[in-house]
């Protein structure tokens, strides 16, 4: 029994039944150029905040591979993004096409920035006035006023002035 399992260990170790890493061979410069191109404007599915050409994951490695493939089948860039849109979604765009929901991702921040320079022009323009100097005579007595208008304002002046 001892042997049986030691004789199972090994053949499963020696890789015959391992996962293959995915890795197919580089096309021709002029076309593995376009692969990496490509492979630049996609994310990664796995590691999210990276291109399938800079990710270490065995599916960015996958993901390249159907890239050549896709490219050696004579597919254009834009079918090739396409394809990819189809089965992940827009989401697999590192840079999204500015339409739709995508155009005000593009344009917020420029309607952020001429907002703020406006705020900020206003500002600038409407500086407050200078304080009056301390020179001017400060008024000895209260104006008068109508008191007998109203008695609440009439006793909160006589409390003030005690």
């Amino acid at each position: 029994m001892t042997a049986a399992l030691l004789s199972l260990t090994l053949l499963l170790a020696s890789g015959q039944y391992a996962p293959q890493q995915a890795g197919s061979e580089p096309l021709e410069p002029r076309l593995e150029a376009r692969v990496q191109v490509l492979g630049k404007e996609l994310r990664c599915a796995v590691c999210q905040g990276l291109s399938v050409a800079d990710s270490p994951s065995s599916m960015a490695r996958a993901q390249l591979d159907k890239i050549r493939e896709l490219v050696t089948e004579g597919k254009t860039d834009q079918e090739v993004r396409d394809y990819f849109v189809a089965r992940y979604g827009e989401w697999v765009l590192l840079q999204p096409k500015a339409e739709g929901v995508n155009l005000l991702v593009w344009l917020g921040p420029l309607v952020l920035l001429v907002g703020g320079g406006f705020v900020i022009f206003r500002q600038v323009r409407h500086a407050p006035s200078p304080a009056p100097s301390p020179a001017a005579p400060a008024p000895s007595s209260p104006a008068p006023s109508d008191d007998s208008v109203d008695p609440y304002l009439a006793a909160v002046r006589r409390e003030m002035d005690q």
